[in-house]
Parts: structure tokens; C-alpha cells; sequence
């Protein structure tokens, strides 16, 4: 139950990978914590394919003890020209996770639980006023630090007249049950991506067998509303049906929303408040990536919270303009992307060592 007069070291909005790493950290630190998620349940309405990157895993030790049943290596990518060409692409060593998407958000809550944080689900943020000493929250009680890790439209940062999102992809998955239907991808250790300017104008289109799911997805600039993606998904289905057949099939579940595409917003931060995760704009502007630089930079922020908080350091709010990604050339491909004269281009070039070099340095970061 909420109680105006509690007051908490921290509080952190949305329980995302961003803000359920920020929480982690924070009360691993022996600070209270509070974190606020409108929804009733952080698997409620996701928007991800909760494909992780192999940096993610190696690097952070926020996905330290990851429960084997709730992912899948996929090695390789298998990349598509608009004609249906493919090159497969692989890199030594290198490889994603296809996760159990609400698994995987149910065992990040309970490492937040297990560090003390208390999770206040069914509690959307409505305002906080400054006093001298942090953040008047209302309802919610008082606190000294106050984080927004609540997706592409933070109602955090519109608030708090913090940066907002304006360049946007919009993305759609269908999921089919792989114990209820007989559709499986012939190649199934790969991540098929699709080239198609028709269908996916700006981003791609997508295919993969993730844990118990098959996951079929695209993601676009404009995207005509929900008849629109819609309709598009339903020309992808006719289109991939010799990679996967699922034309006739309905999916179990899908998951849509917006993708920040323009890179970091501006201002991100201001005393003893930031944003982190997509509601900061930490999401690739080329790949759409963004749940490893939100575990990255949902850790770091928790840490650097609680160091500000124990009075061994200045409040990070005023030193993550210099540390937050700042995506400089992924920028500058994401406007070469969107301006490619065609599919023609894509179909010409798609064998040829140049692309190659190119998608294995967006694709492994080779």
C-alpha cells in the first residue's frame, strides 16, 4: 500500500530491464528502494523480441545466474534481399540469446526483490514536486533520488521537462506456439532478417525460433496505425512462406509499440533525477537494440545512485552527459538507411564483400 508520509532513498519508474537492473543495484547497496510500474505485472504488454546480445551476457553481471531454460543461442543470421537472396553471416564466438521474454522479467523481479527493493505494481507515476532534500512524490511518499525508466514516453520526463523521444520506429511480433502447430524454421539456429523498403520502410523485418515460440515481426517508419502494421504483417507472412510457413496461422500473442530510433534525448538529466533505458533514448538508431545498454546503463546509474547517496561521489545526474551512449555513427547510418535509393540496391549488393563487412560490423560488432 502507498503511504504519503514513507520516505525512500530512491525511486525508480518502470520495471523494465532499465529500471529492475537501476532497483538491483540501488537496494543491493542497502538503500531503500521503491520502484513504481503502472502495469500489473512487468510480462503485461511487452514490447520487445527479448533478443540479447552476447555482450549482454558476458559483460554484465546483472544476467549473472540466468536460468538456462529461459534461452536460447542462436549463432548466425541469415540476411535476406527484397528478391529472397541470402547470404548467411556468422562471426567465431559470437552468438544472441532468444529469450522467454515474461521469464526473463520475472526472474529480473525477483533478483530486485531479493536485493530489498519494494516493487509497487499497479502504481503509475502522477507528479513530483522538488523539497529540499529530493522529490515530493504524493502518494507514493518522499524521496531523495528519483529515476524514469518508463519506456519511449516517459511520463516522467513530460513531467519534469526532461528530453522526449520524437523519432520513432513502430514494431510488431506475432508469437506462434511451437507445441501448437507444426510451423518450424528449417534453419532454426539463425536470426532471419528480411530487407524489404515495401514492408519495413526504414528497419527490416524479422524471423526466429525463439524458446517455445516462433517470433515473426517488423518494425517501420510510420506506421499507419494498427490497420497498418497489420496489414504489412500479413504481406510478410505471404512473402517468408518458403522460409516459414504461417500464412494461414494465427498467433498466439502479439507484442507492438514504439521504437526510439533518434538516439539520446536532450536534456536527459537534472539534479537528483535522470532518465535511463528507452525513456533516455538508449536504443540503437540502426539495430533498435536496446536491452544490453539498458541492463548496462540501468546497473551503472544504480551504482553511481548509491555512491552519490553514501556521500562518496557528486550527483551523477551532472556526469552522465559525458558517459551515456551517444550512438554518433549509428546516427549518421540510420540517415544513410533511410535514405537508400531502393530495393534494387539491397538485391544488387546483398553477396558482395562490402555488404557483408557492413552487416557483420551492425550484426557482431566485427
Amino acid at each position: 500500500m502507498s503511504n504519503p508520509s514513507e520516505t525512500y532513498d530512491c525511486t525508480i519508474v518502470g520495471a523494465g530491464f532499465a529500471g529492475l537492473s537501476c532497483a538491483t543495484a540501488v537496494a543491493g547497496r542497502g538503500f531503500r528502494v521503491q520502484l513504481l510500474e503502472k502495469k500489473a505485472s512487468p510480462c503485461e504488454k511487452l514490447r520487445t523480441t527479448g533478443i540479447i546480445v552476447r555482450e549482454a551476457v558476458e559483460d554484465l553481471a546483472a544476467l549473472d545466474g540466468l536460468k538456462p531454460w529461459l534461452w536460447r543461442k542462436i549463432p548466425a543470421v541469415r540476411l535476406y534481399a527484397p528478391n529472397l537472396r541470402s547470404v548467411r553471416l556468422e562471426a567465431p564466438g559470437y552468438y544472441f540469446l532468444a529469450t522467454d521474454t515474461p521469464g526473463v522479467m520475472r526472474w529480473l523481479t525477483a533478483q530486485a526483490l531479493e536485493a530489498g527493493a519494494e516493487i509497487r505494481l499497479g502504481s503509475p507515476f502522477k507528479g513530483a514536486q522538488r523539497d529540499t532534500a529530493g522529490w515530493d512524490l504524493g502518494q507514493y511518499g518522499r524521496c531523495r533520488f528519483l529515476v524514469g525508466a518508463d519506456g519511449t514516453h516517459s511520463t516522467v520526463a513530460g513531467a519534469l521537462g526532461l528530453g522526449r523521444n520524437s523519432q520513432l520506429l513502430h514494431g510488431i511480433e506475432y508469437e506462434y506456439a511451437l507445441r501448437q502447430n507444426g510451423a518450424r524454421l528449417a534453419e532454426n539456429d539463425a536470426l532471419h532478417c528480411f530487407l524489404d523498403r515495401r514492408l519495413a520502410p526504414g528497419y527490416i523485418a524479422w524471423a526466429l525460433q525463439g524458446v517455445d515460440h516462433i517470433q515473426v515481426g517488423l518494425a517501420r517508419r510510420g506506421s499507419g496505425g494498427s490497420a497498418g502494421l497489420k496489414t504489412a504483417m500479413d504481406a510478410l507472412r505471404q512473402k517468408i512462406a518458403a522460409v516459414v510457413n504461417l500464412r494461414d496461422t494465427c498467433p498466439d500473442s502479439v507484442r507492438a509499440g514504439p521504437i526510439p530510433c533518434g538516439g539520446l534525448v536532450s536534456p536527459h538529466a537534472d539534479t537528483r533525477v535522470l532518465l535511463v533505458g528507452d525513456a533516455a533514448g538508449m536504443v540503437s538508431p540502426l539495430t533498435a537494440g536496446g536491452i544490453h545498454t539498458a541492463l548496462r546503463y540501468g546497473l551503472a546509474c544504480g551504482h553511481a545512485i548509491a555512491d552519490f547517496l553514501s556521500g562518496r561521489s557528486p550527483d551523477p545526474a551532472k556526469m552522465v552527459v559525458l558517459e551515456y551512449p551517444r550512438f554518433g555513427a549509428k546516427r549518421l547510418l540510420r540517415i544513410a538507411f533511410d535514405h537508400m535509393p531502393g530495393d534494387w540496391l539491397f538485391n544488387v549488393l546483398l553477396s558482395t564483400p562490402l555488404l557483408s563487412r557492413a552487416a557483420r560490423k551492425i550484426y557482431f560488432h566485427r
